[in-house]
């Protein structure tokens, strides 16, 4: 199996670096595994969806 970096993947996907990272730690990415500082991600992975909420104003 190929990986690619957190680095990659937010290329891939059109978010930040620092985003992948946060899916990859709450375990949101298949297969993500860390190696050391790192993590790997498989190359064939999709990027999850969305889940934050958002507060909308109630009028």
């Amino acid at each position: 199996m190929e990986y690619i970096t957190a680095k990659e993947a937010a290329e891939k996907w059109g978010i930040s670096e620092r985003r992948v990272q946060v899916l990859c730690k709450l375990s949101r990415i298949e297969g993500v595994q860390r190696l050391g500082k790192s993590w790997a991600i498989p190359k064939i992975s999709l990027k999850p969806n969305d889940k934050r909420v958002i507060k909308r104003r109630q009028v």
